[in-house]
């Protein structure tokens, strides 16, 4: 009877150490009104992209666990379904992850991705934005977290630990609603 008990008890302790050794991000995400970290990372193509780059512009960057798994995918195809309206309110958007420029290029060209997915390999910017985190201390990864930047560079909305079903319209809807509270001209 105890060995019959035992794997359920060793599952259990697994469990509850895979639980507690869940870690959150290494640092402080930026606060909304702050201006976002700046980052130089290359995209599927190998192409160097900074955030410097995208000012004037409504930035939509979106942090993601790994590419080609069923969540990630489902979120940047809802971001690629909705792309003609995120141009049409002046936004780009740039996904994150800490796989490399290879499977980046995999994951885009699998999905018909119309916009740039970033490989940061090196985790530095995901940890400058704060949604590193690590599964049992082994596999590290960019938590599901998404940042809206405005034309200034400044963070105006973050959102945490998202659903990616239906993600992409309430960024879009974000967008519209903080273009639509800005000061005319901003």
């Amino acid at each position: 009877m105890s060995f019959r008990r035992l794997p359920l008890s060793l599952l259990a302790v697994v469990l509850l150490g895979a639980a507690a050794s869940s870690t959150s991000a290494l640092a402080d995400s930026p606060k909304v009104g702050a201006l976002a970290p700046d980052f130089r990372l290359q995209d599927q193509n190998g192409d160097w992209v900074t955030l410097q780059s995208q000012r004037g512009k409504w930035v939509v960057l979106y942090f993601y666990p790994k590419d080609n798994t069923p969540g990630c995918t489902t979120q940047a195809c809802g971001l690629r379904d909705n792309i003609f309206a995120f141009r049409r309110e002046g936004a780009v958007i740039l996904g994150v992850s800490v796989d490399d420029v290879a499977s980046k290029k995999a994951f885009a060209k699998e999905h018909s991705l119309p916009f740039q997915v970033l490989a940061d390999s090196g985790k530095a910017v995901t940890k400058s934005y704060g949604v590193l985190t690590s599964m049992l201390g082994v596999w590290e990864h960019s938590r599901r977290d998404t940042f809206i930047i405005d034309p200034q560079g400044r963070v105006a909305r973050h959102f945490e630990k998202v659903d990616p079903d239906g993600h992409a319209e309430r960024v879009l809807a974000e967008i519209r609603r903080l273009k639509a509270a800005a000061p005319k001209g901003g």
